[in-house]
């Protein structure tokens, strides 16, 4: 009997979403960073397998906007919620159970998918501390299953999948076996070059950034991509920030990028990286637009 069916993940910020998906997939999706608010859009990939085919949604961390981006991200949650068989919340030793958690499960407590809590990062911390942790959600009685993972290590994964597989009822197969994601490669490209601009800048600097890919181009009898981008800051100061002494800083965004965009497309890639400063762009609902943010 082949299963499916919908899997939101959710949490607070920076917990490990995006890496426990990108690792479930075994391609890079959604971008990583040690900064919270990494991703900004609700991002739908596809595993299958020969006795089930899982749709993931990973969605931006939650937390109390501060703009208009702040609230779309939220949005992008709320829409992740509407239909789904499964829930995952994630959390870690960091984020013990607070105002935060509580709004989450006061959130997903009357849905009726079911659901699963993971406390990530166990390779970090005892196994004391995970079963405090595990005991501290408990006591909401929300979830079906709490199970420790290490979603960087790959510690767990394969148990998870097996889990929600189990929840799973009998279904079709939404999309083809080779199917991983319903984000263009212009969209990926653009968040793998804001993924290298947050390695590369200072805290001050990352939230506001945005990439747009003004062209993206295959040349002809040639395996080269030719690809220009803007990063969006808001401030003159943050453009001096991110270009770097004598342009250091930009060319090994630059440089880094166009690795795992090569990676990516199977080509040889021709970066061609501007910064622009738009002030307030995270207000600015035409550039939200633009950059698919804001539905058109």
């Amino acid at each position: 009997m082949f299963k499916s069916g919908f899997v939101t993940i959710i949490g607070r910020p920076n917990v490990g979403k995006s890496t426990l998906m990108n690792n479930i997939i075994g391609e890079k999706i959604s971008i990583m960073s040690d900064k919270p608010q990494t991703t900004r859009n609700k991002i739908t990939t596809v595993y299958t397998d020969d006795e089930a085919q899982i749709v993931f949604i990973d969605t931006p961390g939650i937390h109390k906007p501060k703009n208009e981006l702040g609230k779309f991200m939220n949005t992008e949650v709320d829409s992740a919620l509407e239909e789904m068989d499964v829930l995952i919340m994630i959390t870690d030793e960091f984020n013990k159970v607070g105002p935060g958690d509580e709004f989450i499960i006061e959130k997903i407590k009357a849905l009726k998918a079911k659901k699963i809590l993971v406390i990530n990062k166990v390779d970090m911390f005892d196994q004391e501390a995970a079963l405090r942790i595990a005991a501290e959600f408990d006591k909401y009685k929300v979830f079906d299953d709490i199970m420790p993972m290490s979603a960087l290590k790959n510690y767990g994964i394969e148990s998870l999948l097996k889990l929600i597989i189990k929840y799973l009822e009998a279904g079709p197969m939404y999309f083809p076996s080779d199917y991983i994601t319903d984000r263009p490669e212009r969209f990926i490209v653009a968040e793998i070059i804001r993924e290298k601009a947050l390695m590369y800048l200072q805290e001050e600097v990352p939230h506001g950034i945005a990439v747009e890919v003004e062209e993206m181009k295959e040349r002809k009898n040639r395996n080269l991509v030719d690809i220009r981008a803007n990063i969006l800051c808001e401030k003159k100061s943050h453009k001096s920030i991110i270009i770097g002494k004598e342009g250091r800083k930009i060319k090994g965004i630059g440089k880094s990028a166009r690795e795992d965009i090569e990676g990516l497309l199977g080509s040889q890639v021709n970066l061609q990286l501007f910064v622009k400063v738009s002030e307030n762009w995270r207000d600015n609902s035409y550039l939200l637009k633009n950059l698919g943010y804001i539905k058109k």
